[in-house]
């Protein structure tokens, strides 16, 4: 579906266009919930996201058929400052893994019932190095913008976005800190496994980053420091959005993404929920900055979108439980 916009400004137009849930249809949820064969709350919060869901599918007892997994890859001309343990030359490689079906994305989606797009940004163009220039033009970010956008099935009824892309979690560090506030050392990790001394490189690359640009705007700091698969995923958020999709974000560099929405038009994540909290030090800061709670926590440092399909089957078992389970009354069972 080709994008509704073709600047910065309509972007952010048409993310504040956008509709929130359906309330009859979690008035509807909710007084299914409470006439369902178990004590009030006692299946915890798999009851708050069924709930939520069913808002965002317009119907009280909805069902997961068709999710969609989409991986963006894109490549970073900051790793010329030396800030990941891997050369760049790995994110062709890993797309090649991807569509050959041999990374754990691929297991992880087979084993949820998903379908798996890979989505390669031009590898071969390197953003800018931000401690420079900006990382992307106008045109180049909304041209980032508008693959994610178009990559979202308007069929699919639950999606999430992963990344491959060596040097990333430096992007991702640096739209944090311009977007949520905070130094470059409160949001800079290890990444793909740097050491000491390569952390303190790439903390002092973020902050000369943050110097450089006016990132007062959440959209031209993705622009500024972000990448192309950074800005993809936030163009797919929201196309989910407007197709009225369930989002389950991935770890700290999709959240840094989807961080620019929510900090340009405020309510933009309403139709997300996050998957998992990441071995990443700062992805917790994060979360808690954008007001998610994670739905698992297994030190997961991926990416590929790992977390965020493992817990596919976590929302899976929500709408089952909520859309299948027989009432009080249909069950023959005093309520009590």
């Amino acid at each position: 579906m080709t994008a509704p916009f073709s600047t910065l400004s309509e972007f952010r137009a048409t993310l504040a266009a956008a509709t929130g849930p359906d309330m009859a249809s979690i008035a509807g949820a909710k007084e299914r919930n409470g006439q369902l064969t178990k004590p009030p709350g006692a299946l915890g919060r798999l009851e708050e996201l069924a709930i939520w869901y069913a808002g965002w599918r317009d119907t009280d007892r909805p069902s997961i058929e068709n999710p969609q997994v989409i991986i963006f890859a894109g490549n970073h001309g900051v790793c010329a400052q030396g800030v990941s343990a891997f050369p760049p030359e790995v994110t062709v490689q890993m797309v090649a893994n991807f569509e050959h079906g041999g990374a754990a994305i691929n297991q992880l989606s087979k084993a949820a019932g998903a379908s798996l797009d890979v989505v390669a940004l031009d590898l071969e163009a390197p953003t800018q190095d931000f401690t420079v220039t900006a990382a992307m033009t106008e045109d180049e970010v909304v041209q980032a913008l508008s693959a994610g956008w178009a990559a979202v099935d308007p069929k699919a009824d639950l999606l999430v976005t992963g990344e491959m892309g060596i040097g990333n979690t430096t992007s991702a560090a640096a739209v944090a800190a311009a977007v949520l506030g905070g130094d470059a050392a409160d949001w800079t990790g290890r990444g793909t496994g740097v050491d000491d001394e390569g952390l303190a490189r790439k903390t002092d690359v973020v902050a000369r980053g943050l110097a450089l640009h006016d990132t007062t705007d959440p959209l031209e700091a993705l622009r500024c420091l972000g990448g192309r698969e950074l800005a993809a995923m936030a163009g797919a958020i929201a196309a989910a959005r407007h197709h009225r999709i369930p989002v389950i974000l991935d770890g700290f560099i999709c959240s840094a993404a989807a961080a620019t929405l929510e900090m340009a038009v405020e309510g933009a994540l309403d139709h997300t929920v996050a998957g998992h909290l990441s071995a990443e030090g700062a992805h917790e800061r994060l979360l808690n900055a954008i007001d998610k709670k994670p739905i698992l926590s297994l030190g997961l440092r991926l990416g590929e979108g790992s977390g965020g399909t493992l817990a596919i089957n976590v929302l899976k078992s929500a709408i089952a439980c909520h859309s299948d389970m027989a009432t009080f009354a249909e069950a023959g069972v005093a309520a009590g």
